[in-house]
Order: structure tokens, then C-alpha cells, then sequence
């Protein structure tokens, strides 16, 4: 049986997108959670310009972590959610597949990638859990 994740691997990058024709990072997070887990995330897509806008997505994330339906975790497990520092903002985040391992869309397409080392590992700010996760045992 494939792991979910194969079918979202090169998932094009598209700002804004939220569907297979094309994802951003929080993009690929809405459509992972609601076809896999059935958990509709906020869009968020009209609360900024554009992915080059850093500083207005590093504000909502800082947000949404302070209000939103999640937890930082300490032991990353399948579906929780990374944030990372893209230069001085939290700006990116990635789906952790495994600990050790993100499916993310960092420009190009959807990809896993490790973010416990190489480029990721310095830029990696918290991981959260979502609370409905947590009530399902997941």
C-alpha cells in the first residue's frame, strides 16, 4: 500500500493555490488535512499578497499559533505541522510525514525532504499538533 504522501509529491507550487492543480506551503497543509484526515484548516489565502510577503505570513502564523487549534509539541509525530524561519521570519511551514521528514512545497513542487538536518534544520522555529489529532489518538 503507497503512504499518503505519494500522491501529493510533485504537487506544483502555485501562491494562493489550495487544490492538486496547485499548492503554496499552507496550501499543501489545507488539502493534506482535509483529504486524509477529513479536518478543513482555514484557507487563510485572503489574508496575504503573495508568499513573497514574509512578514505579513510570519504575523498570521504568530496569530494563529497564539489562538488557533493547536499545540507545540516537543516529539513530532505523522501530520504534525513544522514552522520555519525563510531569513527573519516564520514564514514556511511543512507536514511532518515521519519524524526526521517534511512533505512541504518550498517553490518548485511538493517534495519530503528532512528537516532534522541540511538546510531545514537551522530554520526550523516549532512544531504543533493539531487538537483534533490529539482527540482522535493520532
Amino acid at each position: 500500500m503507497m503512504h499518503w504522501s505519494a500522491s501529493y509529491i510533485g504537487t506544483p507550487y502555485k501562491d494562493h493555490g489550495r487544490d492538486r492543480a496547485g499548492v503554496d506551503c499552507w496550501g499543501l497543509a489545507v488539502l493534506v488535512y482535509q483529504d486524509v484526515l477529513g479536518i478543513k484548516l482555514p484557507s487563510y489565502a485572503d489574508d496575504y499578497i503573495s508568499t513573497d510577503e514574509r512578514g505579513e505570513i510570519a504575523e498570521l502564523i504568530q496569530d494563529r499559533q497564539q489562538i488557533g487549534p493547536w499545540f507545540e509539541v516537543e516529539e513530532p509525530r505523522e501530520f504534525d505541522v513544522a514552522f520555519f524561519r525563510r531569513g527573519p521570519h516564520a514564514s514556511h511551514v511543512g507536514i511532518v510525514v515521519r519524524p526526521g521528514t517534511m512533505l512541504h512545497v518550498p517553490f518548485d513542487h511538493a517534495k519530503l525532504e528532512p528537516y532534522t538536518s541540511g538546510q531545514w534544520q537551522p530554520r526550523l522555529t516549532r512544531i504543533y499538533r493539531h487538537v483534533e489529532l490529539a482527540s482522535r489518538g493520532v
